[in-house]
């Protein structure tokens, strides 16, 4: 058995990638992106939320699927909140708002994957949009309840 896939093909081993901390508890672990890819038609990868935190309300330039792959997360799509659990799973079109955040106890782990190579994100209270996985894409934070797609 050969221990690698003949390129372009991979095998991603997150003890292996770079971790791209984005704040305050909150790290992410990219898997397939146009950073190691080339031709790549959509990007991977999870992040790992440390109890109490989120990400705030944002919006993407493409659609996005989330699986809850460990942990109790409280997702944000639209106007609609829902808790999730491990196995649980998301698809949220492009350009409309939602965040996750880990209402458990314990690390909360998504895995997600965009529709897309050239990935944005939109923070709703801002409307500040930059690439994802750029310097400007740190901004966890505490978990906040009030994240949502309208006003209450």
């Amino acid at each position: 058995m050969s221990p690698q896939p003949v390129p372009p093909s991979m095998v991603l081993r997150p003890e292996e990638i770079e971790r791209f901390d984005r704040g305050n508890g909150v790290v992410t672990i990219p898997f397939v992106g146009k950073w190691n890819c080339e031709g790549n038609r959509v990007a991977t990868g999870m992040t790992v939320f440390s109890s109490g935190t989120g990400i705030p309300l944002h919006s993407h330039n493409v659609e996005e699927s989330v699986l809850v792959y460990e942990g109790e997360a409280t997702a944000v799509v639209g106007d609609d909140e829902f808790d999730l659990v491990a196995g649980q799973a998301t698809w949220v079109p492009a350009g409309v708002p939602h965040c996750f955040r880990n209402r458990g106890e314990g690390t909360m782990t998504i895995y997600w994957v965009y529709g897309g190579r050239d990935v944005t994100r939109t923070i709703t209270a801002t409307g500040e949009t930059f690439e994802h996985l750029s310097d400007s894409d740190r901004g966890a934070g505490p978990a906040r309840q009030g994240d949502r797609a309208t006003p209450a």
